[in-house]
């Protein structure tokens, strides 16, 4: 590629750009080789490379770019910039035996996800297993993350997979194992959990994904030997897992440490009180908690305040997922006073928790404070609430009104310009009087029926410029 310009003298001369000759290349390489090797915040947390590595991954970087034309140049540049990140953010890697890296392209070098979970549903067996696994057992390879999902192992594919994954135990950093032995027989299925929990224990993981998996307690415990060398997970999923009272206890009992967990998620189970109880524990060991979902899992008013009591213990939460749970009143009190504390919420789903007029109420009222700051720019709360859903909660039409109604001073047609800004989210005004009062104000025949659903859900409040 020839660049033509002009010089002061109003004659045009060519300046060749592409391809670079190979003094030109040999300098890049020189500087990319001094970039990989210079401390900077990647060889801080990823590690620094030997000198032989940074020559190496310099001199690949700069083969691996190509193309022509007038963008070629600015191409080369881009590419080298993104491979240099992907190199220190890889680390150095460690040689096995001594042996020199197998050949393959860079890109296959830095790559660190290992998903298996594309494509059919399909059962595993040895045979194929030593197949699909085989990338995972190349020397050098920077697999941070496995993903065995939606396939499901059976012994002889879990004894293959054993070594396997025992080697890697030094850098995988997020497993998932969701849906992994479906279709198995009771004891097939533990036989296997034993068997990849044995192989990957001693992980220092940061996120650990187990759903759809029927674990119960007998699950939970068969995956002990993983579990108790965790202290310092960020995200547990344990969604759709049959997690009981006595699964529930299992996971605190073997979970030693929770001061890192940014996520927990236990949707649809069958926890119920005594199992929030044990829930509820976790939480409050888990000061970091910016994720929790414990939806659909049978909570009564018992285990819905000790969850709520738990939440009071920090103040991090970004969203919350409590839905389709049996809270009642005194647990959605307990939840407001929770709520006050989480300065951060954006996300709040609360519908289906019987909460009627009384927990809702004091929920609304939580809201209200966030929504007054709103107005005057002040306050605890920053008003970066996103969604709020209150619906399916027993609430009748006269309590439902205290949610707007620091907003409103005249009436029906007030409350229709307020969410002229979200046309989905209020419904239906027509059966109120716009020019009087509620009948129903007296006490005397209340709507019962006369829900919250149609008119706040999803709820959105920002805060403007």
């Amino acid at each position: 590629m020839d660049a033509t310009t002009m010089n002061p003298e109003g004659r045009a001369f060519s300046i060749k750009l592409w391809p670079s000759s190979q003094t030109t290349r040999l300098l890049l390489v020189e500087r990319m080789a001094n970039n990989l090797s210079t401390p900077s915040i990647f060889t801080r947390e990823y590690g620094s490379l030997s000198k032989e590595e940074v020559r190496e991954n310099a001199k690949q970087i700069e083969e691996e770019p190509d193309g022509d034309g007038g963008s070629a140049v600015q191409l080369y540049a881009k590419e080298c910039s993104k491979l240099i990140l992907e190199v220190l953010k890889r680390g150095p890697i460690t040689k096995v035996d001594g042996a020199k890296p197998t050949s393959k392209t860079f890109n296959e070098a830095c790559e660190t996800v290992f998903d298996i979970s594309k494509g059919q549903r399909a059962f595993v067996e040895a045979e194929e297993a030593e197949e699909l696994l085989r990338p995972l057992k190349e020397p050098g390879n920077s697999y941070t993350k496995i993903c065995f999902s939606n396939r499901s192992f059976g012994l002889g594919a879990a004894r293959v997979a054993e070594p396997i994954l025992a080697s890697l135990k030094d850098q995988l950093k997020e497993v998932d194992l969701s849906d992994f032995i479906a279709g198995r027989s009771e004891g097939e299925a533990l036989e296997v959990m034993a068997i990849f929990s044995e192989a990957l224990e001693g992980c220092v993981l940061k996120s650990l994904d187990l759903s759809n998996n029927a674990l119960g307690e007998k699950g939970v415990r068969a995956f002990g030997a993983l579990l108790k060398s965790q202290s310092s997970l960020e995200e547990l999923y344990l969604m759709n897992d049959g997690i009981s009272e006595e699964a529930a206890r299992a996971v605190c009992e073997l979970i030693p440490s929770t001061e890192k967990l940014r996520v927990l998620q236990f949707h649809n189970n069958m926890t119920g009180d005594e199992g929030a109880l044990a829930i509820s524990e976790v939480v409050k060991q888990s000061p970091m908690l910016e994720d929790f979902r414990c939806s659909s899992t049978r909570i009564g008013s018992d285990g819905g305040v000790a969850l709520s009591e738990a939440l009071q213990t920090f103040t991090n939460l970004k969203n919350l997922d409590l839905r389709d749970n049996m809270f009642g009143v005194e647990a959605g009190v307990a939840l407001s006073k929770a709520l006050a504390k989480h300065a951060d919420l954006t996300e709040a789903y609360l519908s289906y928790l019987n909460l009627e007029d009384e927990g809702a109420v004091a929920i609304a009222n939580v809201l209200k404070e966030s929504a007054s700051a709103l107005e005057q720019g002040i306050g605890r709360w920053p008003c970066s609430i996103e969604g709020v859903d209150l619906s399916s909660n027993f609430m009748r039409r006269a309590r439902a009104r205290c949610l707007t109604r620091w907003y409103i001073s005249r009436g029906i047609d007030e409350v229709k310009n307020i969410f002229n800004e979200f046309p989905n989210v209020l419904g239906s005004l027509d059966e109120n009087d716009p020019e009087g009062e509620d009948d129903n104000e007296s006490g005397e025949g209340e709507d019962e029926g006369d829900e919250l659903e149609s008119k706040l859900k999803n709820l959105e409040v920002h805060q403007e410029d």
